[in-house]
């Protein structure tokens, strides 16, 4: 029985749901094709989907997974798993069949809510976990629960609610831990960071799986928002909906924008939306083009280890009467630790912090309440995560004066080539800036006179031309010329589900008759 004290409630995202069940009872929660409900039937909901789960015999810190498109089945689960005592593990759905089965056994999920559309997915899940399928199988299971409040379990804000699996780009996928305590806070900062009010609408362009919707899963109950579900992603219906649902927010990462900015439906908006965007820095042509359709873009950036968002940038008060090219190259700066977040630094391999000149390099580290517990039955890697007492990202950056960080690079991306050190990142912003350019990739691949070379790889818009003379030509009129690539290869770049490019599948080809990849 847990010490109760009058001045302390542990911390945990299920309190929003329970507040705007009354505080915004009557106002739409969440419309999913011809369905709406309202804060005060979705609560009810959830209460029914804790106890159908309890009755079913879910016992606390039980997993339950979802393999399930955006929709508000797949939300109501942020909430009512955690509300039952359980943990909810949501999983990629672009996964093959044995991914997916890794995961539920990893994670060691003994039930699986899944979308119609997806069940191929679980051809390889063991017969003995339970499968519920979305839509009047799953109406079935609530009508098994009762929409009395659900008497809560939890004795710690620490204990998990959430684990959330890696894209496993390299090996398995890692099973990332959330805690309550790291939801509520991350959630309550997307709020007051996104400025999400009872009069905004969120669009659910990003997958709710990947990160928990970057918080935004739990901070959209948490303002009393309205939520609008959309399964894939399909850039027309995207601009349908943005008019006819009065759209005020959605997030998305930079290779959605580059879609919905190229659709033929593409136009500008009269109200002024805001979109958050991540997983790459966004190019300053692709700033400009989102301003053109009176869509504010706001970079974000972190890891599933961060619960999303870990960064955010934010202009400073002369922003206004900058120039449009310094605006937009500061706008893919990532920014400062947002509110709730702890301290984060950009250290040398002594963990001392380097010169906060925007040129010297290092290894961005962060620490605090919204940092993942660590890796699921991993606690090697977890150790080696958390060396020296900081969470250490991978990432490679620099730290401005203004105390602002920016990406240069993943350690393994940086190109080294006579010596120096080349951003991919910065070639990337060169090359997408060229008119005929949808989206590029940059990676070092071996030569035998530099060590290193860049490569970039390259997707035209539908019906532009280019050669790789006029890429590298363009580059070279905007770098260094030793920093632009040296060949370009022309295609459709390998992503994740969340729109990432795959680096690792084009460094696997470049280096694959090579021992190392360091040359």
């Amino acid at each position: 029985m847990r010490d109760l004290k009058p001045y302390r409630d542990e911390l945990s995202p299920v309190s929003f749901v329970e507040r705007a069940g009354t505080v915004h009872a009557s106002r739409p929660a969440v419309v999913d094709g011809a369905a709406t409900y309202t804060w005060v039937e979705f609560r009810a909901r959830s209460r029914r989907f804790a106890s159908a789960l309890r009755a079913a015999g879910l016992n606390k810190g039980d997993r339950v997974a979802c393999v399930a498109l955006n929709s508000e089945v797949l939300l109501l689960a942020h909430f009512g798993v955690p509300q039952a005592g359980g943990v909810l593990v949501a999983i990629n759905t672009r996964l093959l069949p044995e991914e997916v089965a890794y995961i539920i056994s990893h994670s060691g999920s003994r039930i699986v809510f899944h979308s119609p559309d997806l069940i191929s997915a679980l051809a390889l899940v063991p017969p003995g976990v339970r499968r519920i399928q979305i839509g009047p199988e799953f109406e079935a299971f609530l009508d098994t629960g009762s929409e009395d409040p659900v008497e809560s379990w939890l004795e710690s804000e620490d204990e998990l609610c959430a684990i959330d699996y890696t894209s496993g780009t390299t090996g398995r996928p890692k099973g990332v831990m959330y805690h309550h305590r790291g939801a509520f806070l991350n959630s309550l900062a997307m709020v007051v960071e996104n400025r999400l009010t009872v009069a905004s609408s969120h669009l659910w362009t990003l997958p709710m799986f990947h990160c928990n919707g970057w918080s935004h899963t739990w901070a959209v109950a948490a303002a009393g928002s309205k939520s609008v579900c959309v399964p894939r992603i399909d850039p027309a219906e995207i601009w349908r909906l943005l008019a006819t649902e009065a759209i005020t927010h959605f997030n998305a990462a930079p290779t959605v924008l580059i879609l919905l900015a190229n659709d033929p439906a593409a136009h500008r908006l009269e109200r002024r939306v805001r979109v958050c965007t991540g997983g790459a820095p966004p190019s300053p042509t692709l700033i400009a083009q989102m301003a053109s359709f009176n869509i504010d873009l706001v970079h974000l950036y972190g890891l599933t280890e961060t619960y999303g968002p870990l960064t955010i940038n934010v202009a400073p008060s002369d922003f206004d009467t900058w120039p449009e090219s310094r605006q937009a190259e500061y706008r893919a700066r990532q920014g400062f630790p947002h509110l709730v977040t702890g301290p984060v630094r950009v250290v040398d391999e002594q963990m001392r912090d380097v010169v906060p000149d925007g040129v010297s390099l290092g290894e961005v580290v962060s620490r605090g309440n919204t940092l993942m517990r660590g890796y699921y039955l991993e606690p090697e890697t977890t150790e080696k995560a958390f060396s020296g007492g900081w969470f250490h990202t991978g990432d490679v950056g620099v730290m401005h004066p203004d105390g602002s960080i920016e990406l240069r690079d993943r350690k393994k991306d940086i190109v080294i080539s006579g010596g120096e050190n080349i951003s991919t990142i910065e070639i990337e912003q060169a090359v997408a800036s060229h008119p005929a350019v949808m989206e590029a990739a940059v990676i070092a691949i071996p030569d035998d006179k530099w060590g290193e070379v860049p490569k970039a790889f390259v997707a035209l818009k539908p019906g532009a031309v280019a050669s790789e003379q006029d890429i590298i030509e363009h580059v070279r009129g905007l770098l260094a010329h030793f920093k632009a690539p040296k060949s370009v290869a022309f295609g459709e770049l390998p992503k994740t589900s969340t729109g990432k490019i795959q680096k690792f599948l084009l460094r696997d080809r470049e280096w694959a008759d090579r021992l190392r990849r360091i040359n």
